[in-house]
């Protein structure tokens, strides 16, 4: 009798938008797992014209895209740099998690496959979480040596040109970029690259009713993400 087809490997996935949010990721893609932080080196981080997070190769980039399966990871020797100005066109910071399939094939709906992004394996540099085993995922040194890793990363290649955010991404980038921190990405990056585009909220800023409706849709986008910029399908 043949032995029962096993199980396909998780895909490791590259967050660098609003899937930074812990939360957002719970909801759109529940079997998900939070692994550590990842850096990807040789390409920006912008929001485009369709108002959302996109990374863009950057014009000394080196890095190497592929569509097949993720390679073995490999360890890695560069380290982090810190200040601000030298994040700004050379590398992006995000969140890996592991994807099982179901997750995958949602996350593929909620960006817009392949339409709005298409799929694509870079290489990054990966600082595993140090609390894998435990339920609250805790901060990440990457001071220390980081192992290269494959993973999937969505990029809008029509979409380059920098532009404004939508006001409800606003809102879910800043949970976003809070769980980021928490996690362990260079404050530094965070000021020098994604404040460039995302604002910081202010408490009791704006008009309190507004406000909320702005909230309440970032929520709604992020359990069911619909694409402003089509007919809504």
């Amino acid at each position: 009798m043949p032995a029962p087809d096993s199980a396909p490997p998780p895909t490791l996935y590259f967050g660098y938008g609003s899937n930074l949010w812990l939360h957002q990721m719970r909801l759109r893609c529940p079997t998900s797992r939070y692994l550590g932080v990842a850096r990807l080196p040789g390409w920006r981080w912008l929001i485009n014209s369709r108002g959302y997070a996109n990374v863009v190769e950057s014009s000394t980039s080196t890095s190497t895209s592929t569509s097949s399966s993720p390679t073995v990871p490999a360890a890695a020797s560069s380290a982090p740099s810190a200040q601000p100005q030298q994040h700004a066109d050379n590398e992006v910071y995000g969140l890996a998690y592991a994807l099982l399939p179901a997750d995958e094939a949602r996350l593929d709906v909620n960006e817009g496959v392949p339409e709005a992004y298409t799929k694509e394996y870079l290489e990054v540099e990966f600082w595993a979480r140090p609390d894998g085993s435990s339920d609250t995922p805790g901060w990440t040194d990457v001071g220390g040596t980081p192992e290269r890793r494959s993973v999937l990363v969505y990029v809008d290649r029509k979409r380059r040109e920098e532009a404004k955010p939508k006001a409800e991404y606003v809102h879910r980038m800043n949970r976003g970029i809070a769980d980021a921190l928490a996690m362990g990405v260079p404050g530094g990056y965070v000021e020098g690259v994604m404040r460039r585009f995302i604002p910081e909220e202010k408490e009791g800023e704006g008009e309190v009713e507004e406000k909320g409706k702005v909230e309440e849709k970032a929520l709604k986008q992020a359990v069911n993400f619909i694409d402003e910029n089509t007919s809504g399908v």
